[in-house]
């Protein structure tokens, strides 16, 4: 951590966020890829809109696992803290895999997908067998987050991003043989290549963990501080809660979007949309822990953060503006993602719309930096669950009070709901600076 504001520069800085967000920016690569192979199968439509739907469904079993990188970072010390958070985490990856079975049960699927969403039957039908593809997602996520919490423990943040790029040339490799090699639908490519590439990162870092496990199952100290499966229980569960809030919008969305106005269109324009938003979105995801780590044991690099900050937010909020409102989003959505036209226009103005998420990602984690730094967490949860909540308020009212097209909504709920959570972490993240400022 820094502690003189001297030594922090806007170099040193831009360093430092640069390999996290390299980390970032290759994941986001993978979205508007495998759309990009879909859209150039046999019925792109139906395709895209069932990849959009299996994806949020795996999005929202893995939800509870996703935090357990925080706590092996955390919690990780010694052999016995090793093996009851292993037996923890692994316990977890079973009772999230049987709730992925669970929802397959023909019964409870068709209640879901066909009740509640109406999706149209060939896109229901091609979204089951997705999802039995994507089954071994959310388990191998919470397996190669648990081993990557212990590479950055260690320091070994570089070997979290060796995993990533395994992970993206199995995904690579599996989808472009599917689609050279076999005439199989494109939902179930995307599918294929998500959940190999994922197992492929898991036993990479298990693998660019051992050496480390080797020290840690050495040691065999007692400490006061060993961890209980209770201790475990009480310190995970608020993590996981922020984080099932924030994946089960993206299942809620995905439901609204069946109700909307253009439902087919905009299930299929949706994925490709956030995968281009993404990727601006992305290079701010790391800045949450960049301030924890430079702002200071006063805050006293609190300017230069704050200054990094605005610039990145401009940059990136400035890069989408640049393809969403001139003919680059045109060349983006029909020549490389491979949209039809009719879908390329469709997806325009929901760019615009979310053109914004960039900037507003930027803030919410340099928000959350500050308040974790101060050891003032409870802000976090509230500012979570008011953004799920004010999507949803959205949603409801520009689909079933007022309805206009489900992509379109979709992007104001996600930006009103995202701007909603911005307001109301401001006066927690104001009086915590001001607090640290003054020690």
């Amino acid at each position: 951590m820094q502690n003189n504001t001297e030594q922090l520069t806007y170099k040193k800085i831009f360093l430092f966020w640069l390999p996290l967000a390299a980390t970032w920016l290759m994941m986001s690569v993978e979205g508007p890829f495998l759309s990009a192979i879909i859209s150039r199968l046999a019925d792109p439509k139906y395709n895209l809109a069932a990849y959009g739907v299996a994806f949020a469904i795996a999005l929202i079993v893995e939800a509870p696992i996703i935090m357990i990188m925080s706590a092996s970072t955390a919690l990780v010390t010694n052999n016995r803290s090793f093996i009851k958070l292993r037996n923890f985490t692994y316990a977890a990856n079973l009772i999230i895999t049987i709730l992925m079975l669970l929802f397959l049960i023909p019964a409870v699927f068709n209640f879901f997908i066909y009740d509640l969403m109406e999706l149209p039957a060939k896109a229901a039908d091609l979204t089951y067998y997705a999802v039995w593809i994507l089954l071994p997602w959310p388990g191998a996520i919470g397996y190669r987050r648990f081993y990557q919490g212990i590479l950055i423990r260690f320091g070994l943040t570089r070997r979290v991003a060796y995993g990533t790029v395994i992970r993206l040339s199995f995904m690579l490799f599996t989808a472009l043989l599917l689609y050279l090699a076999f005439d199989i639908e494109g939902v179930y490519v995307g599918s294929a290549a998500l959940s190999a590439g994922v197992i492929a990162e898991g036993l990479a870092s298990k693998v660019m963990a051992l050496g480390i496990l080797k020290k840690i199952r050495a040691d065999e100290s007692v400490k006061k501080s060993d961890l209980g499966y209770k201790r475990i229980f009480h310190f995970y569960y608020p993590l996981a809660l922020t984080s099932i809030l924030s994946l089960g919008v993206h299942p809620v969305v995905t439901f609204f979007m069946g109700q909307s106005l253009h439902p087919l269109e905009s299930l299929a324009a949706l994925p490709v949309i956030n995968a281009l938003i993404f990727i601006f979105r992305s290079l701010g995801l790391s800045y949450q822990e960049v301030g924890i780590a430079l702002l200071g044991e006063k805050f006293e690099n609190y300017i230069k953060l704050k200054n990094f900050a605005i610039a990145l937010g401009i940059a990136t909020t400035g890069g989408l503006v640049l393809i969403a409102f001139t003919p680059l989003s045109h060349v983006w959505y029909y020549d490389i993602s491979g949209l039809s036209l009719e879908l390329a226009q469709f997806a325009i103005i929901p760019t615009m719309i979310g053109a914004l998420l960039p900037s507003l990602n930027v803030l919410i984690n340099f928000q959350r930096a500050i308040l974790v730094s101060s050891r003032f967490t409870h802000p976090l949860t509230w500012g979570t669950a008011i953004e799920v909540t004010g999507i949803i308020l959205v949603l409801i009212f520009t689909v079933k009070i007022f309805p206009i097209t489900g992509a379109i909504a979709a992007a104001l709920a996600y930006v009103l709901g995202r701007i909603a959570a911005n307001i109301y972490l401001t006066p927690p993240f104001i009086k915590a600076r001001k607090r640290m400022s003054a020690v």
